[in-house]
């Protein structure tokens, strides 16, 4: 199994939609930062490598991906297998990195062009199906209830980005105050050190002289 981490990180997007390469039993990782208490949902499709036309193709039957979401601190938030199309959710517990791994999962009676295959990736950060959900509204009503509640969670997800901007601004204003406290404690020490050297010099070229009675 060979991994690789695709040097991405998303902060704060709402929406982002790209593909990569990957080859069979291959793990490809993202990192992605995010506010504690938001929930990202996450759509993959897999194509095929076709060496007859040269081109992508659906995935065939036996082909599924194997999703892993993790915290730097180890805590496994989602490992589940799925088919060659899906979509997972899961719900961030603390502010901070997380890294969504993804590995192709076959057979050995699956063939594969090249052992190549391209994966569809759309990470929604703070946001649900909001057209699903219209849909499946009964009355006008609901549409608008829904649309309401919709915009109260971005709302809320806004003040959450805007709180977690505003801890790590603290965070380094604190490292930057003490930094500089540092070296303003460094440069009196090395003027302390710079007098005591001088006077030491004085003195002893002082006692030398009296001892060669030149003064």
């Amino acid at each position: 199994m060979q991994m690789q981490t695709i040097l991405l990180c998303f902060s704060f997007s709402f929406s982002v939609a790209f593909y990569f390469h990957a080859g069979e039993r291959e793990e490809k990782c993202i990192i992605e930062d995010i506010p504690s208490d938001t929930l990202v949902t996450g759509t993959f499709k897999i194509q095929q490598w076709d060496i007859g036309r040269h081109d992508f193709l659906e995935s065939a039957p036996g082909l599924g991906m194997f999703v892993t979401i993790t915290t730097y601190n180890d805590e496994v938030l989602l490992s589940k297998l799925y088919g060659t199309q899906g979509t997972f959710y899961f719900t961030s517990h603390s502010s901070g990195e997380h890294i969504i791994c993804l590995e192709s999962n076959s057979t050995q009676f699956v063939s594969f062009g090249g052992s190549k295959l391209r994966i569809h990736l759309d990470i929604r950060v703070g946001e649900h199906d909001f057209d699903a959900a219209i849909a499946q509204a009964k009355d006008k009503v609901n549409e608008v209830t829904f649309k309401l509640q919709h915009l109260i969670e971005e709302i809320e997800q806004i003040l959450k980005e805007q709180d977690y901007q505003r801890d790590r601004e603290e965070n380094f204003r604190m490292t930057s105050e003490d930094t500089n406290r540092n070296v303003l404690w460094w440069a009196f020490a090395q003027i302390t050190i710079f007098i005591s050297v001088g006077i030491f010099q004085m003195k002893h070229l002082k006692d030398f002289f009296i001892a060669k009675k030149l003064v």
